[in-house]
């Protein structure tokens, strides 16, 4: 926009508000000031550079300057200081208030997104503002750590530095939700998310990232990130150790889940009766959980728990005379895993079935 133009709609009256006040060397009157940031506001919301608008405040007053008289051209520079500097508050307030209206609709979005509320049609429509097409599949990534994180962290800034200068312009989001940093990226490019799972790793020392599969449609973001979110919860019950969690990895557990009360009742047929031994059923179920893990070498799973051979050996035994299924034989091992990892996720014996 030209200077003429910017002077003309937006510094209308200026010239005689300097005049007035170096007539009588006095400072702005409240009024005057209040008039120059609302006009400050316009500006900002009408999209003009500050610095074209500060160089026609002071063409301005270049022009004001020769019809002053006497000493009333020596208050001229504090009249400009005051005027521009009221012109600028305003300015910047609606520049800030732009930025809380922006940062309010996006978080409003990604609520939205993330839990599939809002008209389904508008919610696709809102996405291609934020560099997403729902049309498309989606997979979504949740990193979480040990302490919460916001849009505004550092960590969230340094992630968000790394994707853009790895993947450029390519229609990636990254938010928080619940202090976890979050990435919503194309379900074919699954680099990105890769990409983010190492650097979220790394930026939170150490904390643990869970990438859902990729599903199509408006719904899929929310299908993705639910199913992120259960990796993380299934990890924590079942403590496991993988710093990087895929949900495809994770199917069955979903599964033997899926009836509870089938899976309760053999948990108790099962390893009920170990909690006749002494200490409980607790040290014996951690013990077949590493006699599993480490595909039935008894040697690696004492080592594991700091165990001897011989003390693992006489726990194995102790769990075959108490429920009768021997951890070394194919045919009861099954049984007695399916067992314990059920176990594991209904959190027993520490919770009642």
């Amino acid at each position: 926009m030209a200077e003429r133009d910017i002077s003309e709609e937006h510094l209308e009256g200026y010239a005689l508000i300097l005049s007035g006040a170096c007539e009588t060397g006095r400072r702005l009157t409240r009024n005057e000031l209040a008039a120059l940031r609302a006009r400050g506001e316009r500006a900002a919301e009408a999209g003009i550079g500050l610095r074209a608008l500060v160089r026609a405040h002071l063409s301005s007053a270049q022009d004001v300057r020769p019809t002053l008289r006497g000493r009333a051209a020596d208050h001229l520079l504090a009249a400009v200081a005051q005027a521009v500097d009221a012109f600028a508050e305003g300015y910047e307030r609606a520049q800030r208030l732009a930025v809380r209206q922006e940062e309010a609709a996006r978080r409003e979005f990604i609520d939205d997104l993330l839990h599939g509320r809002s008209d389904l049609g508008r919610l696709a429509e809102r996405a291609e503002r934020f560099g997403l097409l729902l049309s498309h599949a989606h997979a979504v990534a949740v990193a979480q750590g040990d302490e919460p994180y916001d849009d505004g962290y550092p960590v969230t800034r340094r992630i968000e530095s790394s994707l853009a200068a790895r993947f450029g312009d390519r229609r990636i989001l990254l938010t928080t939700k619940n202090g976890r940093l979050i990435c919503v990226a194309p379900g074919d490019e699954a680099d990105v998310l890769d990409f983010f799972a190492k650097q979220a790793y790394a930026a939170t020392d150490g904390g643990r990232v869970a990438i859902g599969r990729a599903h199509p449609g408006v719904g899929g973001v929310v299908h993705s990130y639910e199913e992120a979110l259960n990796a993380l919860d299934l990890a924590a019950r079942m403590g496991m150790e993988d710093s990087v969690l895929r949900a495809s990895d994770l199917l069955v557990y979903p599964v033997l889940t899926r009836d509870r009360q089938a899976m309760a009742d053999l948990v108790h047929s099962v390893l009920g009766p170990l909690q006749q031994a002494r200490g409980g059923a607790q040290p014996l179920i951690e013990t077949l959980t590493a006699y599993f893990d480490t595909g039935c070498v008894a040697a690696e799973a004492a080592r594991r728990l700091s165990l001897s051979v011989r003390a693992m050996t006489y726990r194995l035994d102790r769990i075959h005379k108490l429920t009768g299924a021997d951890p070394g034989d194919p045919v009861h091992r099954y049984t007695l895993q399916t067992a314990v990892v059920g176990a594991r996720l209904l959190n027993w014996p520490g919770q009642e079935l």
